[in-house]
């Protein structure tokens, strides 16, 4: 797998083709979705939705957007942030990890949640957080099985969702 970080055309816009990929594996997750309530219609993700979506992320000089790739195709995205908003949390976080449904179970979402990890070793980080929706237990049970642990519940910072808190330590 080849992990490497979007790159925005010189107009800081997203190339065609890319966004093309990035709608279809979005699209492929509509159960996520569904739960979530990131998108109007989690049956019809739209090309400017997933633009609007990535632009607003991308606003935040401390995120970084990973595409990760299998033989040439796109497979999973993960936004990451380097440091929380809130100034008491000394951990980056993982705000998305999404492999596309069609490759799930493959080992895509290990590897890239480990070149995140090792990301953040080498930049001495002690720990990563992420936060997993309430209603969403296959995250739950993924992360879990690759070594986080639940540290609390709360309500995300964007839609007020319940969602549990999740660390791993890294040293």
């Amino acid at each position: 797998m080849i992990i490497e970080p979007l790159a925005l055309t010189p107009d800081h816009d997203l190339p065609g083709p890319l966004l093309t990929e990035l709608t279809a594996l979005y699209a492929s997750n509509h159960e996520f979705y569904a739960l979530s309530g990131d998108f109007p219609d989690p049956h019809d993700i739209r090309p400017e939705q997933v633009a609007a979506a990535l632009a607003d992320e991308l606003a935040n000089p401390d995120v970084d957007v990973l595409l990760a790739r299998s033989a040439g195709q796109l497979v999973a995205v993960a936004i990451t942030l380097a440091h929380h908003p809130d100034p008491a949390d000394p951990d980056p976080w993982i705000g998305l990890l999404l492999v596309d449904a069609e490759q799930q179970s493959k080992g895509h979402g290990r590897q890239l949640a480990t070149h995140i990890e090792n990301r953040f070793r080498e930049a001495d980080r002690n720990a990563v957080r992420l936060a997993a929706l309430d209603n969403n237990p296959g995250a739950l049970a993924f992360w879990t099985a690759i070594g986080y642990e639940t540290i609390g519940h709360r309500k995300d910072r964007q839609r007020g969702r319940p969602c549990a808190v999740l660390r791993k330590i890294l040293r």
